[in-house]
């Protein structure tokens, strides 16, 4: 799972980076998804609502198994 984790985070990345922001994927583990926004992404107050209106919906779209997106 944590392959397709990164595929489909690649995929949003370009989005990320080109506000001057990153996700990093820490762990996968029992659908849990946990990352860390790094960057612009990182102080961000819009942080939570890329974390869970995109980050959250896109993996849990494309990746079978996935609960929820958590930062650290």
């Amino acid at each position: 799972m944590k392959e397709k984790v990164e595929a489909a985070l690649n995929q949003i990345r370009p989005a990320l980076q080109a506000d001057g922001g990153d996700v990093v994927l820490v762990d996968v583990k029992d659908g849990i998804v946990t990352v860390k926004l790094t960057g612009h992404c990182a102080g961000c107050p819009m942080s939570t609502m890329t974390l869970k209106n995109g980050i959250e919906r896109i993996l849990k779209s494309q990746v079978p198994g996935v609960k929820e997106v958590v930062p650290v």
